[in-house]
């Protein structure tokens, strides 16, 4: 995971391309499997970079590994396909012809076993000698598969004899597949964590070699205390050994054997396996200060020492070895160094998140480095509720008011993926739900950090339509809001197709409206809706479906002297009537007088008057629509231009456009005066507030051409040339500031 700020390197982005690119650069073989038409020789390492970018993407597969079939050109030496859907005949092909020293095939999903992976990379001679490490955690071993090979002996991990490290933890390993391993001749770390073994005396054949020796909650130790301590002892290589348990599932009943083992260990002579320099016994709950003092004390060269959920990391001798690094809850440097350790396990890494977040609580300073390592815990474990039931709940404390924006924003990008992630994976547990939307509800990461917005207003809006309690409704109701203005024009059309969301929304509209409150839960719904059917014609259409215009029309009258409601309710009443299909809905005579009466009135703010504005002009613009009394229309037409030429400029910034299309109709010099004029007054009033973003919309859209035949027109109102020079004006000035930039830049580079 990078969180880094600053740009990604060119290496990074070439490998992206050509991840996303695979199908243009690939056939396939006759079995489906692809390979790329042309190909140069890689760097090795690059080889290993590609391989690790795709299953990052989640991308490798039986069909994309075929790639690296081509070994010539792309030589792995480090592979991995952790937790990925490859298949025994696929891993055969592509990854067992190369001269492999690593391979991490942790997880993977689709049936591979450590039989066959074994009996396959045992086939190449390379692989025998040179591979060096190799991961099968979380593996179904199938030991019993095994056939012999070609000359009729057994093949088993012996075969494989350069092994130096090898992970069995989480697979189902047994006594006698253990003998074969200890006898690898230049064994030196193992990992045979959370397996059924119930003897380690065959450890005592690598005795001379093996120097790390992680055995976390081997529950089936069938071992008494003075017999495991003996075998351990003779391990006189050890230097680091992991004998930790998972706290939460063993009753008092069990570990005992074990915890008597480690206090044994902890008070015995340093004699015993001298030269450790790492011993973890987090979990172990029987063990004592006492103990752990002793060992502390007689052992110079430790460095470091697991005691997360012991109850013994506050014991003072700890305080005094500066150089000792410990996990534990006693501080924050404990708990830290226990999220860093602890990564893959989710017992502790539950423990350790409760503990940093009782450390955060009232925290003021951003911390980076934390998020980071939550982050961490949550992607190692993205389906354990425990994990992000605490998690998202330290997200929330360390990303709250300010301390966002001092983050890295590829940090706080990632971090709100996985909080999507949460959401989408505990969807019935509410206080996940509530810490996420908790986590998102900060304006500067709804405004400024890259994420699925998409994915996250339908999420939110999901969760909105069973909640009621008005605090969070309120929260939920503004994200959607902030969100829904920040979609794409495709995704906001996807969205505009869902009724259920214009339904949610609407319903809280009409729970507010009901009893006449003015709260922030109502402006947001109101602007989430203005912007969902803002030139979305779709989104509109099911707002009328649904009841929204009768629900709008009570709204407008009930709450005549709020402008700020009033504004986003005649707003989202422009954006129906700029849908011709749509207008016919709009023609009530009791609508459309009272929005007249809000056009006309000189007490109600521009705001308000800009909209109603803008409704009126849009009906009155197609004389073969108006279905009212002509009349009313005439009065509308020159209320529009009387009421206009009255309004004051406005400093703040109170519309914007995604387009000007829905302007062309009513720019024709054919127009009445009235409808002309709101349209030059809107274009005049964005473009004057933001020059520079609406220039060049307006000209690759063709309206500077309609605004100049509209000012050399001899039947244009003066009124309305004004204002199209005005604008031209602007513009030309705006293009000669940004050519004299570029000119001034060009100088500079020259």
């Amino acid at each position: 995971m990078d969180t880094a700020e600053g740009p990604r390197t060119l290496c990074d982005l070439c490998l992206d391309q050509v991840c996303s690119s695979l199908d243009t650069l690939c056939s396939r073989r006759a079995d489906g499997s692809m390979y790329l038409i042309w190909a140069p020789v890689f760097p090795q390492e690059m080889a290993d970079q590609l391989l690790r970018r795709m299953v990052t993407l989640g991308i490798l597969n039986d069909t994309t590994v075929g790639i690296f079939q081509s070994c010539q050109e792309l030589r792995l030496r480090r592979a991995t396909i952790r937790s990925c859907s490859v298949s025994a005949e696929a891993f055969r092909l592509a990854l067992c012809p190369h001269r492999l020293q690593e391979l991490d095939a942790s997880n993977v999903s689709t049936g591979l076993t450590g039989a066959n992976i074994v009996s396959s990379l045992a086939s190449n001679p390379e692989c025998r000698t040179n591979l060096q490490r190799l991961s099968l955690n979380g593996l179904h071993l199938d030991w019993g598969s095994l056939e012999e090979d070609h000359a009729g002996h057994s093949v088993s991990f012996s075969a494989l004899h350069g092994l130096r490290t090898l992970n069995l933890a989480n697979t189902d390993l047994t006594d006698v597949v253990l003998e074969d391993i200890c006898s690898l001749p230049q064994l030196e770390t193992l990992d045979i964590s959370c397996t059924a073994l119930t003897k380690l005396t065959a450890l005592l054949d690598c005795k001379s070699t093996l120097k790390s020796l992680i055995a976390h909650q081997l529950r089936q130790l069938d071992m008494s205390p003075a017999r495991l301590l003996s075998v351990l002892s003779q391990l006189q290589a050890l230097r680091h050994l992991d004998f930790s348990d998972d706290h939460f599932t063993v009753d008092d009943s069990d570990g005992k054997d074990g915890d008597e083992t480690v206090r044994q260990l902890l008070e015995g002579s340093p004699q015993v396996l001298p030269s450790l320099v790492s011993l973890d016994i987090s979990g172990r709950r029987r063990v004592t200060e006492a103990a752990v003092r002793v060992f502390v004390e007689a052992r110079g060269g430790l460095t470091f020492l697991g005691l997360l959920a012991t109850g013994t990391s506050s014991c003072d001798v700890l305080a005094t070895r500066k150089d000792l690094k410990v996990t534990g809850e006693a501080n924050e440097n404990q708990v830290c160094e226990a999220l860093r350790r602890y990564r893959d396990r989710e017992c502790f890494m539950r423990e350790a998140l409760v503990h940093l977040y009782n450390l955060i609580t009232d925290i003021d300073k951003p911390r980076p480095d934390m998020l980071k390592l939550v982050l961490s815990g949550m992607q190692s474990h993205p389906t354990s509720l425990h994990v992000h039931l605490v998690a998202t709940a330290c997200v929330f404390n360390l990303t709250t008011q300010d301390l966002a924006e001092a983050m890295p924003v590829s940090l706080l990008s990632c971090t709100v993926t996985q909080l999507l992630h949460a959401m989408k994976t505990f969807p019935n547990h509410q206080q996940v739900q509530k810490n996420c939307l908790l986590g998102l509800c900060s304006e500067y990461i709804l405004q400024d950090v890259p994420f699925d917005k998409y994915l996250a207003a339908t999420l939110v809006i999901i969760w909105l339509s069973s909640h009621e309690d008005p605090t969070l409704q309120r929260m939920a109701v503004a994200v959607i809001s902030i969100l829904v203005s920040k979609l794409s024009t495709e995704e906001m059309a996807q969205l505009a197709k869902d009724v259920f969301i214009m339904k949610q929304l609407l319903a809280i509209v009409q729970q507010k409206a009901m009893v006449g409150v003015v709260d922030s839960t109502l402006k947001f719904a109101l602007s989430a809706l203005w912007n969902l059917t803002d030139e979305m014609p779709t989104a509109a259409r099911n707002f009328i479906e649904c009841q929204g215009l009768e629900l709008y029309e009570e709204v407008l009258e009930s709450y005549y002297t709020e402008p700020s409601i009033q504004q986003k309710v005649l707003g989202l009443l422009n954006n129906i009537a700029e849908v011709e299909a749509l207008q016919s809905d709009l023609m009530e005579e009791d609508l459309l007088e009272h929005i007249l009466s809000l056009l006309q009135d000189s007490q109600v703010e521009v705001g308000v008057r800009y909209f109603a504005g803008g409704i009126l002009a849009h009906l009155a613009a197609r004389p073969e629509a108006w279905t009212l009394d002509d009349e009313l229309r005439s009065t509308v037409l020159e209320q529009l231009h009387a009421s206009i030429m009255t309004w004051t400029h406005l400093e703040r910034e109170m519309v914007s456009y995604r387009s000007f299309h829905p302007f062309f109709g009513l720019l024709q010099t054919c127009q009445p005066s009235g409808v002309q004029l709101w349209a030059v007054w809107a274009i005049h009033l964005v473009c004057s507030q933001n020059t520079s973003h609406y220039s060049s919309m307006l000209e690759q859209e063709g309206v500077t051409e309609l605004l100049k035949a509209l000012a050399a027109h001899p039947d244009t109102h003066n009124d309305i040339k004004g204002f199209s020079n005005s604008i031209l004006q602007m513009l030309d000035r705006d293009q000669s500031h940004q050519g004299l930039s570029e000119k001034q830049m060009g100088a500079r580079n020259s």
